[in-house]
Parts: C-alpha cells; structure tokens; sequence
C-alpha cells in the first residue's frame, strides 16, 4: 500500500465558474477522508460495515434535512475513507433560508459597512450562505466535534479539504448517481479510493 502524497493526491477544484451553487437543483458530492485513511468501516463480503465513526458520519447526514427544511437527501453511501450523497436544494430564494420573511428589509451586507483590509475586504471568504459548500461545511464540522468527543478520537483529523461535486442535470443522470453511490460496496476492491489502488 503506497502512503498518501498531497501533491499526486491533491483534489482540485472543479466548481463551474460562475455557477450558484444556493440554486435549487440537485447535487452529487464525493467527501474523503484526511489522507485516505480508512476511518468509517470496511467493506465485508461486497457489503459496507460501518464502524462507529462511520455510523456518525451517517447520522449527521440523515440529521441533515431536519435542520434545513429547503434541502432533501437522495442515495447516500458512508465508504471506509470516503462519502457519497446526492442532496436537493428546493427554494431559490436565500432570504427564507437565513430566517428572514421577505417583508423584512433587506440587511446591508458586513462588508459594505466595514473598510475593506489588506487585499480587499477584512473578512474570510467563505462558501454563500445556504449553498452547497455552506452546507457540507456543516455536515463536515459536524461530523468532525461529535468523533471528537470519542475519547481516542479527540483531535484526529477527519477529512480531506474541499469536496468533489457534481450537478445533476436530468433524470438520467441522477439515476446513473443513484446506481453508482448503491453499487459502491460491490465495486470496491476496483475503487480508485481503495488504499490498495492508490
């Protein structure tokens, strides 16, 4: 097994330049793991057995679309070092996501009120509230403060930055997701995430 080297095993980004990533839509997102290590379970006779960092990671992700009311879940698949789901985003219109009627006024955006710092504006440039990176942050901090409170776990990283996502167009493209994320634990021993394979 060959040990994990950032610079061949670095994932870039392929977000669509100028995409809204808050639009309603469907999304397919691939999370691994930090460094590829095998953290949730293993992958027993074609089947995945979650072990109890695995169960989190599940447990987080159901818990999901309970506290966001605009988004649902379709196929998921906690793998031994990585994460598929498929999420929908329903509304467009970010003003409900934040707590806010529409009769409210409009609150002027932080950084218009504060001169801007070196570089630009004096505030981090995080993902747009109620997006899909806003979201997986979430999901990934989530995850990351309840494995945490594992004795043996406090402190180990969890995951890989950024994630690999991918909108989905038709129908036939969430199907084909849909057939991916479920056959997952069968096409394991050919996965390119499989330690063996790196």
């Amino acid at each position: 097994m060959s040990k994990f080297d950032p610079q061949k095993h670095h994932r870039r980004s392929i977000r669509l330049q100028g995409y809204d990533y808050s639009s309603a839509g469907a999304y397919y997102v691939t999370i691994v793991a930090w460094q590829r290590e095998c953290l949730f379970g293993e992958v027993v006779n074609r089947e995945m057995r979650l072990n109890k960092v695995g169960k989190i990671v599940e447990w987080e992700w159901l818990e999901l679309s309970k506290r966001l009311s605009y988004i649902s879940l379709g196929a998921h698949m906690v793998m031994p070092n990585h994460f598929h789901g498929i999420l929908f985003i329903h509304e467009d219109v970010g003003a409900t996501r934040q707590g806010r009627s529409m009769s409210q006024p409009k609150e002027e955006p932080l950084q218009t009120m504060i001169p801007a710092g070196i570089g630009g504006s004096p505030l981090p440039n995080g993902p747009k509230p109620a997006s899909l990176g806003a979201i997986l942050a979430q999901f990934k901090s989530r995850v990351t403060k309840r494995i945490w409170k594992v004795p043996e776990l406090k402190e180990t990283p969890i995951w890989q930055r950024n994630y690999y996502e991918h909108v989905i167009r038709n129908e036939t493209d969430l199907q084909n997701k849909t057939d991916y994320i479920e056959s997952n634990p069968l096409l394991w021993n050919d996965d390119d995430e499989n330690p063996i394979n790196i």
